[in-house]
């Protein structure tokens, strides 16, 4: 057994199944002590007994993402018992999926709620341990359904893209900390996936040949601020890029102008990849003629 990851210690959300449940396995299996979280508590307490099986150290934790007390009392369990934590796997999810027009805001507000909130809760109750210890590698599980729509899935897509932009403000205020975050797109066979996948498909999707990207994201040489997309084997990076544009400038016909130009604006030769939001108000500013800068990113 590979121990690649001994002695660091790993909590994965929405681990009592599905892709938790393999990313858990992975990380036990490269000599992580992983704390496995599920609502259902029965269900984190199978893989923990698993992980054990096979020679690993793991304990359970049933608790909603979403309960801020439950997972500040899941990060205090995990200190008292081995002092520190490295790695967050934000995975729990749910799906209520239909259509914009046939969909009620309550279930836009509970995937909402659940992927984000969930997210930003349990980031927020690690973020001063690995401050202080240094170190630290946090995994925001996005989507492609963010990343570029999906029919019916307005409230998933919605909260998945905007994991995008939590990992992409927090990798650059943990960049001093030691502390790096990235996104996990996948594309795997779960509960969540029945019945919106093929069967012949969902072979092809095993959780087991997602994971093993994660890997890449949580060791000690991981990126920062990565979207990593990853499904039946295949591992590809997703990018938010910025076009060259075009300086339009002001005046009453300004926006005939834009329109009249608007391949030129979208031409995507020399597009960048910006080190920082501010890139783009950077850029716009040069266009015009006026000195740099007016402000910068603050590390």
């Amino acid at each position: 057994m590979s121990m690649k990851l001994r002695d660091r210690v790993a909590i994965v959300t929405g681990a009592g199944g599905g892709l938790g449940k393999s990313h858990a396995l992975l990380l036990a299996s490269l000599g992580a002590k992983v704390v496995v979280n599920d609502m259902n508590a029965a269900n984190a307490d199978q893989v923990v007994a698993e992980i054990v099986a096979g020679g690993g150290d793991a304990i359970g934790f049933g608790a909603s993402v979403t309960d801020e007390q439950s997972v500040a009392q899941m990060v205090a369990a995990v200190l008292a018992r081995w002092g520190r934590i490295d790695i967050l796997v934000n995975n729990a999810g749910i799906l209520r999926d239909k259509s914009f027009a046939k969909m009620d805001l309550a279930d836009f507000r509970l995937v909402v709620d659940v992927h984000l909130m969930g997210a930003a809760i349990c980031t927020k109750a690690v973020w001063d341990v690995m401050r202080d210890q240094q170190y630290g590698r946090i995994v925001m599980t996005t989507s492609s359904s963010g990343l570029y729509g999906n029919f019916g899935q307005a409230n998933y897509g919605a909260a998945k893209m905007a994991l995008v932009g939590l990992m992409q403000t927090l990798a650059l205020e943990g960049e001093k900390y030691g502390i790096r975050v990235n996104c996990l797109a996948p594309t795997a066979a779960t509960q969540m996936t029945q019945g919106v996948l093929s069967p012949d498909a969902l072979t092809q999707l095993s959780p087991d040949l997602v994971s093993p990207g994660l890997f890449a994201l949580v060791r000690d040489e991981a990126p920062t601020r990565a979207i990593l997309c990853a499904g039946a084997g295949h591992f590809a990076r997703a990018n938010v890029t910025l076009t060259q544009g075009a300086y339009i400038g002001g005046g009453a016909d300004a926006g005939e102008r834009v329109a009249a130009a608007w391949d030129d604006i979208s031409d995507r030769a020399g597009e960048v990849v910006p080190d920082y939001g501010f890139a783009q108000a950077e850029r716009e500013l040069a266009s015009a003629g006026h000195d740099l800068p007016t402000m910068a990113v603050q590390h």
